[in-house]
């Protein structure tokens, strides 16, 4: 009993010291099945296009981007205006790159917030304008259409080798800047059937998931691999989809993970989840330090004679072990218990670092060590 005082005494020092490790213990805790799975087909759409910004103050691309000159060519076209391509001067408008993402269950006149980036030489996009620009998804279709002021939070200032910039002036935001064209259509739970993902594909997981909702409807849903769990829709929620959905995502279930530990070497900080656990082992830890010390020294010789000034240089080389701290761990699968002892002898982060992979080597700690 004293002795797990002590650790425990030894652990909240050294957390608190400042060389000290950082552990957080994560004991496994009931949690909502909403915030450990999502339901299958609701999901976001990546959508891209090619657009030009125009009205910027001198800090476009030059006329060596070729892409814009083709653009601002064709573009004028379109609104019965020829001119060559070699008089353009592009130094006001920049070829851009425009992305957004199309939430699931997006409507016809839905509004996005899109991101522009400049794709050539532009020195800043501030203040110009995104013309009507086409946003397509990976399946080729357009499903919406952006156009608006850039916004870009950053700014280049000065001239010729004095310049100041902040953020990055070639990055843009046009908050509401693209409406949304067509409408994405999910036939949710359409044939009486759903299934849920889980974010971390876990067997004992998905098994307690199956079971909750089991508890909560009866037999609608079975654990078809680690990471699906497929539910039939009761009759009388065929029409109420949502509400269904709904009361499965507020049900308690106790996630299971395996036993890891992470440490990030840069930081000295290391995570360990709360069913970590070791056997019976000793741990010696200790320190050797050499010093070498040169001292130069000169002799002079006697008055009026015919001696010579020397100089010479002794070294002295001096070896200190420290005395190795040895403690004995015994079985446990508290965490609370493997980071009291390692800070009971005296380890900085570094050391607990190599002890903890000299204990995975041996065999001793039952956990996967992931160093980062």
């Amino acid at each position: 009993m004293k002795r797990k005082k002590l650790l425990a005494g030894l652990l909240a020092f050294c957390c608190a010291a400042s060389f000290s490790i950082t552990p957080v213990f994560a004991e496994s805790a009931v949690t909502r099945i909403k915030d450990i799975s999502k339901v299958q087909g609701v999901r976001s759409n990546q959508l891209m296009g090619y657009g030009i910004v125009v009205g910027l103050n001198g800090s476009g691309d030059s006329n060596k981007t070729v892409e814009v000159l083709q653009s601002v060519t064709n573009m004028l076209k379109n609104f019965g205006v020829t001119i060559n391509q070699d008089d353009l001067k592009t130094k006001n408008v920049a070829a851009v790159m425009v992305t957004a993402t199309l939430p699931p269950f997006s409507r016809e006149g839905d509004t996005l917030d899109v991101t522009v980036s400049s794709m050539g030489d532009a020195k800043s996009i501030q203040g110009g304008t995104l013309l009507q620009t086409p946003l397509r998804a990976g399946n080729g279709s357009v499903y919406a259409v952006a156009q608006g002021a850039v916004s870009t939070g950053g700014f280049t200032a000065g001239n010729g080798g004095n310049t100041a910039q902040k953020n990055f002036p070639t990055v843009g935001l046009t908050p509401n800047g693209a409406i949304v064209e067509k409408t994405v259509e999910d036939d949710l739970g359409e044939d009486g059937r759903l299934s849920l993902s889980l974010m971390r594909a876990d067997f004992t997981t998905a098994s307690r998931v199956a079971a909750a909702i089991n508890m909560q409807y009866g037999n609608i849903a079975h654990a078809g691999n680690p990471g699906r769990i497929d539910i039939n829709v009761p009759g009388y929620y065929r029409n109420n989809i949502v509400g269904f959905v709904a009361s499965i995502e507020e049900l308690p279930v106790m996630p299971d993970n395996v036993a890891k530990i992470i440490v990030n070497e840069r930081t000295g900080t290391i995570v360990m989840g709360g069913n970590v656990s070791v056997d019976g082992c000793a741990i010696t830890q200790g320190s050797l330090t050499i010093k070498v010390q040169q001292d130069n020294q000169s002799s002079q010789p006697a008055p009026f004679s015919y001696g010579s000034t020397m100089t010479t240089s002794n070294t002295d080389v001096e070896a200190q072990e420290a005395p190795g701290h040895t403690i004995v761990l015994p079985a446990t699968t508290r965490v609370s218990d493997i980071v009291g002892a390692l800070n009971a002898v005296g380890a900085t982060p570094r050391e607990t670092i190599s002890i903890l992979q000299a204990m995975k080597a041996s065999g001793a700690l039952h956990a996967d060590l992931e160093i980062i």
